[in-house]
């Protein structure tokens, strides 16, 4: 089964979608590989530690040597196996300048995949208040706007288990700002003025009812989902190895009350600082033994969320959103008359010791997984910049323990270095898992899929052995259902085949899954194309590459298509794709995705043709968006009008725009009336070929615009960037 965040991210995959379905058998094209050095393995008793070196002005240390680092597990010298430095570069978002935004590539890849930052902005709706809901927000949006390169990759997830608001890992601000758009909190009221309200009714009415908080069992629910999503994100992201894997979670900490005792006699043995680098403030007298119950239960699962997300390498960021902004008298002055019996158990210090204990938790969970908490700051651009900072230079270490012990226990960490002068940081250490290790899952024979293509599909991210581009365009389908065609170019010599015969000799196992807003399989495909190439498509496709065409029919909805492939030599890679399915049938006026081809498309061994563009087009549908000047672009769309109120024209633009705007270097334009429907909905095809010849080198918008002669008929548009080559 796809791994699902169990009611907390819902655009993750489980295993086993395509078990049972058929292959669908494609005839052949196809080339040669290689395979870059793997560092890092994905083993259970592996320990991958980053740490971050800088000099006595701050700067990052680029220039040591795997000999210079000494790593300590519990004061006992371990051998690091594995070293490598990662150093991110910030790529900007390529746009043409007259385009207010970026234009979102309608082609992805695999290839460079893993050479960006990896972050899951972690929304805690449970524990904001409503009134700032608006702080987290524009924060998140900050980050996205200001932080994200188009090399990075951001996750969404809301503490409530909210599948409408949750994102998968996608490098697209629009639909992140979508999820963080739909953020709005929701946290309970203050135990003491719940407390206190019970106090001055008591005081109006003679009652003697126990002055408690109503609200506490909801209380403790929320802190236990807040941590229990930690907990199941970091497994998730546990998957990923080799990287820094950064949680920035935007709340204002846990609300229970037993929560500071808890932490401060448990989780902390030398700590007592009050520092944003995750001291806990939490003075020693404070420490004390809690019993078995709710306090014990809440200790228990803080523990294990730490645990998880140390033995992940998951770094934890948080950001307090209330600032300084904290209104503990106004809150007081609208609760009515303090109570002046100290016997009560209500003190005025009370909202006080609240802040301090939800401070100290977002302190907590940062300071013992290597990150850090920005608190009491009304300025987030320091501490989103210093985040984007830890996680683009830095070391990654990896070593296998001396102490292999499954007996749960803390494992401290320190990383020192030989060379003088220097400030190393890395997490402290892990927990150590527990109990006997997880049996290898074992994938049933009619489960079509391979085991290793299942991995794949798996993975929150992208692997690239393997490297492909994916297209995936939508048309009107049948009935309710979309049509969704999918082309995948592979690179020619990353697949390896064997001469025999005469012939080249390989094969491809395809896997296609479409995972909806609810993190269920909603559709998918599965090929085996088998190649057995002659020698001269075999050299045409090392030079120029091998493309597969497939498809299927999905409802309309946005879905994560993930596409794997496997070769046979056993390299395979993967293709995530951020898909809004429309539906065709109900706009009074809608396009299709843009569909391109070229004068050169041919030239790339093709499999599974499909028969509409073979009769529109002139060669097969293409991923390349980099063209050479002289080809020709080929263009296919449809146009659907579904206005059948009163006879009117329907206009079609295409035009091709330089980076810099002006005048289009070409211009089309068709009209279409709607007699040619019969007084019916329908939809007009649209094929239109534009020279290249003559265009300097440079970026281009390529976009189709339709509109209808009736006023109150908005018109539709779509837009390709494209590259003309030197």
């Amino acid at each position: 089964m796809y791994k699902s965040l169990a009611g907390t991210l819902a655009l993750i995959l489980t295993t086993a979608a395509l078990a049972g379905q058929a292959p669908t058998p494609v005839t052949p094209p196809r080339p040669d590989a290689q395979v870059p050095p793997i560092t890092f393995r994905a083993e259970v008793d592996f320990v991958e530690v980053d740490a971050v070196v800088r000099d006595a002005q701050g700067g990052f240390v680029r220039d040591l040597r795997q000999e210079e680092f000494q790593v300590f597990e519990d004061g006992v010298p371990q051998t690091v196996t594995a070293f490598s430095l990662i150093d991110i570069p910030i790529v900007p978002a390529e746009r043409a300048m007259f385009a207010a935004q970026p234009i979102e590539p309608d082609v992805r890849s695999n290839e460079g995949s893993g050479g960006g930052r990896l972050y899951v902005l972690l929304l805690d709706d449970l524990h904001t208040a409503f009134q700032r809901s608006i702080r987290v927000r524009e924060a998140a949006k900050q980050f996205i706007s200001r932080n994200l390169g188009s090399n990075d990759l951001v996750a969404v997830v809301h503490t409530s288990g909210r599948t409408d608001a949750a994102q998968d890992f996608t490098n697209s601000r629009r639909l992140l700002t979508q999820a963080v758009d739909k953020f709005m909190g929701r946290k309970l009221r203050s135990a003491f003025l719940n407390r206190l309200d019970v106090y001055n009714r008591n005081r109006v009415t003679g009652s003697t009812t126990t002055i408690a908080d109503a609200e506490e069992a909801e209380r403790l629910h929320h802190a236990r989902s807040l941590l229990a999503t930690v907990k199941n994100l970091s497994e998730w992201l546990g998957g990923i190895h080799g990287r820094r894997k950064a949680v920035i979670l935007m709340g204002e900490g846990l609300d229970y009350g037993i929560l500071g005792s808890v932490i401060s006699s448990e989780l902390t043995e030398t700590s007592t600082s009050s520092s944003t680098d995750g001291g806990l403030g939490t003075p020693p007298q404070t420490r004390v033994r809690p019993n078995r119950g709710d306090g014990y239960t809440l200790l228990t699962e803080t523990r294990e969320a730490i645990d998880a997300a140390t033995r992940s390498n998951v770094n934890i960021y948080a950001i307090d959103p209330r600032g300084l902004a904290v209104p503990d008298e106004e809150r007081i002055t609208e609760a009515g008359v303090l109570p002046d019996d100290p016997f009560l158990g209500i003190r005025p210090t009370d909202l006080a010791d609240e802040l301090r204990t939800s401070q100290d938790s977002l302190r907590v969970l940062a300071g013992e997984t290597g990150g850090f908490a920005s608190i009491s700051s009304n300025d987030f651009a320091p501490a989103l910049d210093r985040i984007v900072a830890e996680n683009s230079s830095y070391y990654m270490l990896g070593y296998h323990p001396t102490n292999d012990k499954r007996d749960g226990r803390f494992r401290r960490i320190e990383v020192k270095l030989t060379r003088p002068g220097l400030d190393v940081r890395a997490r402290r250490g892990y927990g150590a898992p527990s109990g006997r290790a997880a049996k290898s899952r074992k994938v049933e024979a009619a489960a079509l899929t391979s085991p290793e293509l299942r991995e794949a599909l798996d993975n929150p991210v992208q692997t690239s052995d393997l490297r492909f581009s994916l297209f995936a365009g939508t048309m009107k389908g049948s009935g309710s259902k979309t049509a969704v065609t999918i082309v995948s170019q592979f690179l020619g010599r990353d697949i390896a085949f064997a001469p025999s015969d005469q012939r080249f000799t390989n094969a491809l196992e395809i896997s296609y899954v479409a995972i909806d807003q609810h993190g269920k399989v909603a559709g998918g495909n599965r090929e085996r194309v088998d190649l057995s190439l002659t020698r001269a498509t075999y050299e045409r496709a090392l030079q120029n590459g091998f493309r597969l065409q497939s498809g299927f029919e999905l409802a309309p909805g946005r879905y994560q298509l993930r596409v794997a492939a496997r070769e046979g030599g056993g390299k395979l890679g993967s293709v995530h794709y951020d898909l809004e399915v429309p539906d065709y049938r109900r706009p009074l006026l809608s396009l299709s995705s843009l569909v391109l081809s070229s004068s050169e498309a041919g030239a790339v061994p093709t499999a599974g043709a499909i028969p509409e563009f073979a009769r529109a087009l002139p060669g097969p549908p293409t991923t390349a968006r980099t063209f050479r000047p002289h080809e020709e672009i080929a263009l296919l769309a449809e146009v659907y009008d579904n206005d059948a109120r009163q006879a009117h024209t329907v206009y079609v633009t295409t035009a091709l725009r330089a980076e810099g705007g002006g005048v289009a270097v070409f211009s089309n334009e068709e009209s279409r009336s709607s007699r040619e429907l019969g007084g019916k909905k329908g939809g007009y095809g649209l094929t239109v070929r534009i020279p290249l010849k003559g265009l300097a080198p440079g970026l281009y918008v390529l976009k189709v615009e339709a509109r209808s002669s009736v006023r109150d008929t908005s018109s539709v548009s779509r837009e390709v960037q494209i590259r003309v080559a030197e």
